[in-house]
């Protein structure tokens, strides 16, 4: 028998499940059981969260559910690992198993897509069609190009001829992104950059089961990311988190999964990567200052000297 999930309106003493797109929108969730709430990122909004610990699992996306299925065990995991499931549900996701090569076809339309997260960052990816770009605004993605539509085999067979082309990888670290949020151009340049390889990417698939998508715009998210004029010059990233830590400030646009919180007493915001709040805990918290976190510092890379050496 399955238990549907129960909507709620009252967050107190939640496990987050982290921050995801959906339609377009950003959205914190929380589970407790089979019951699921969820709140719209609003920039301005002031947060406090109590992380109460342990860290558990948050379960897993089961094939043909359209709700994540609670751990079964509330297994609990490591405070610091990048990881948010248990082995055994890490073994029945849907989605890992897409991303191991474990599911062949699923039946459904697959997009393969190009992503610019800064110069010299060009991913190649997939994401189902149904979910539209909701992959692209998780991953953080500044711009982004479909470029061909099909069956999952074919178009996987795609991403790993573009992929071993050189011409893009599969994926890139978390830091490796922040750190282009400093300058990536403007939007003229993404576009061309992503347009040309678009085309490249299409004479590479020449002879592919796909269909080659040569008209869809190129999409850019730096404003939405709130990105315009780059990252705050100074801010602190949250590194570790534990139990008893408070998260407060006030949201700007989130980039992907990634929060920026600016601080009441005017230090600088915190970055927070959403994943490493998912598994917690949370209880809502006001007139709390954020403490307990491990912080590190980040600060802008001084611009390249390009002024010719006289001797």
């Amino acid at each position: 028998m399955t238990i549907a999930p129960q909507r709620s309106d009252r967050p107190a003493g939640w496990i987050s499940t982290g921050l995801s797109w959906q339609d377009g929108r950003a959205v914190l969730g929380a589970v407790s059981g089979t019951r699921v709430h969820e709140r719209a990122v609003t920039p301005g909004a002031e947060v406090g969260w109590l992380l109460g610990g342990p860290r558990r699992c948050t379960g897993a996306w089961l094939a043909g559910a359209t709700e994540r299925t609670p751990c079964p065990h509330r297994a609990v995991i490591d405070p610091g690992a990048g990881a948010t499931q248990c082995p055994a549900c890490q073994s029945v996701d849907r989605g890992l198993a897409l991303a191991r090569d474990q599911i062949l076809d699923d039946g459904r339309t697959y997009l393969l897509y190009l992503a610019w997260f800064g110069e010299g960052l060009l991913k190649v990816g997939l994401t189902a069609e149904q979910r539209g770009d909701s992959r692209l605004l998780e991953q953080g993605a500044l711009a982004y190009a479909f470029t061909a539509r099909g069956a999952l085999p074919a178009v996987r067979r795609a991403e790993l001829t573009v992929a071993a082309s050189g011409m893009a990888r599969e994926r890139f670290k978390s830091r490796i992104k922040t750190d282009h949020w400093w300058a990536h151009g403007d939007a003229a340049h993404r576009r061309a950059v992503l347009t040309e390889a678009r085309g490249r990417a299409h004479r590479l698939l020449d002879g592919h089961a796909v269909e080659r998508l040569a008209d869809r715009p190129v999409v850019d998210h730096v404003d939405r990311f709130g990105l315009a004029g780059g990252a705050p010059e100074a801010y602190q990233e949250v590194a570790g988190l534990a139990d008893g830590a408070v998260l407060a400030g006030a949201l700007r646009p989130p980039v992907g999964r990634h929060l920026f919180l600016d601080q009441p007493d005017g230090s600088g915001p915190l970055l927070l990567d959403t994943r490493r709040l998912t598994g917690w805990t949370l209880t809502p918290v006001t007139g709390r200052r954020s403490a307990g976190l491990t912080l590190e510092e980040r600060v802008r890379p001084p611009e390249p000297d390009t002024q010719e050496a006289l001797f």
